[in-house]
């Protein structure tokens, strides 16, 4: 069976493409809904959480040592600490957590 790559390009071309255009095409004036206004405001960031979260509990080799590395991140997030920082120590929690696990396994 032969598949045709550029046929399965031009594909999702025209769907990215859609998904784009429809929004601009059908919706002509200024949207002054709040609720309307909110919902569209937060979908980037529910998505963004959406795709990540399985991620970050799937990236390790334990999912124990990756709510670790979540849970040291979000403290440092809340305490509006940079983004280096955010990275470096959950990276050295889920680092310590793995060290740990092994050791007790």
């Amino acid at each position: 069976m032969s598949h045709n790559v550029y046929l399965y390009i031009l594909v999702m071309a025209g769907v990215t493409y859609l998904i784009r255009m429809l929004p601009l095409a059908l919706v002509k004036k200024e949207i002054t809904s709040p609720f309307l206004l909110s919902f569209l405001y937060y979908v980037p960031y529910a998505c963004l959480a959406a795709m990540t979260f399985p991620a970050i509990l799937f990236s390790t080799s334990y999912v124990a040592s990756a709510v670790i590395g979540f849970a040291a991140a979000l403290l440092l997030a809340f305490r509006n600490k940079s983004l280096v920082t955010v990275a470096v120590f959950a990276c050295g929690a889920v680092f310590a957590a793995e060290r740990v696990i092994e050791l007790l396994m």
